[in-house]
């Protein structure tokens, strides 16, 4: 195991990630989809399903696809992000930056698979909202909460099932697909009893990346990015990470 493996793995999950997810956003929401329409419970599923598809194909680095989660288990004490790769300053930003990497691909990845929708009469917000989230009441104190609170859940709960194990390998629960499945309904269930005001982002990598595609992609009548929200899912999903890891010490002895 080596940084660069660990680097080309989180760059393909993050990826996958963001393709799937932005997909299913896109076929929900710009017009002339076979999909429009379906609602914000099949978002939630569609992203579930993506979490858990990046995180089957990033296996050799563990998944995390989600600088909070890199940051969490930073945050919790842990010497190693797996086997050979010791937690330090550059093994953090080799996992960070292919994450943001990996998120900027999957999103023109969803781009190309969607540009003649893009390239439609779909109204400028609808557009921004396939690559990046925004809040229904804007409120820069009570979004910024909401994005803590709901990656605290993530990362926490991600933690948490670390801690179990399989007694007959000696091996935690998080590996391997049923792992990978814990987490994608995870996902799905924060989705839908936090999502609601924020749209989750949950990611600091799955908004920033993608809103970056969003503001260099040639796409007719997109409107702003919306740079002035752009830190709060950056900044919430990072001290809900780094909260939940430092009171895993205390919550999960």
């Amino acid at each position: 195991m080596n940084l660069a493996t660990i680097f080309l793995s989180e760059t393909v999950g993050t990826a996958m990630l963001l393709l799937l997810g932005a997909g299913v956003v896109a076929n929900n929401i710009l017009p002339k989809n076979k999909g429009e329409g379906t609602g914000f419970l099949m978002v939630n599923f569609g992203w579930g399903l993506a979490v858990f598809s990046g995180v089957l194909v990033s296996y050799k680095s563990g998944g995390h696809l989600n600088p909070a989660v890199t940051l969490g288990v930073v945050a919790s004490g842990a010497k190693e992000f797996v086997p050979g790769i010791p937690v330090d300053f550059m093994s953090i930003s080799t996992y960070i930056g292919a994450q943001l990497i990996g998120a900027f691909i999957g999103a023109v990845l969803a781009w190309l698979a969607y540009k003649k929708q893009f390239d439609g009469d779909a109204p400028e917000g609808f557009k921004l909202g396939v690559f990046s989230t925004g809040p229904e009441i804007r409120d820069t104190v009570w979004n910024l909460m909401t994005e803590i609170l709901a990656t605290f859940v993530l990362v926490f709960v991600v933690l948490a099932a670390g801690h179990w194990g399989d007694s007959a390998t000696n091996t935690p629960a998080g590996l391997g697909w049923l792992g990978a499945l814990g987490v994608a309904l995870l996902v799905v269930g924060i989705g839908a009893s936090l999502g609601g005001p924020t749209g989750y982002a949950i990611n600091p990598a799955r908004d920033l990346g993608p809103r970056i595609a969003h503001a260099v992609l040639p796409i007719p009548n997109k409107g702003s990015s919306d740079w002035a929200y752009s830190w709060i899912p950056v900044v919430g999903p990072i001290i809900g990470g780094v909260v939940a890891g430092l009171l895993s010490h205390v919550l999960l002895p």
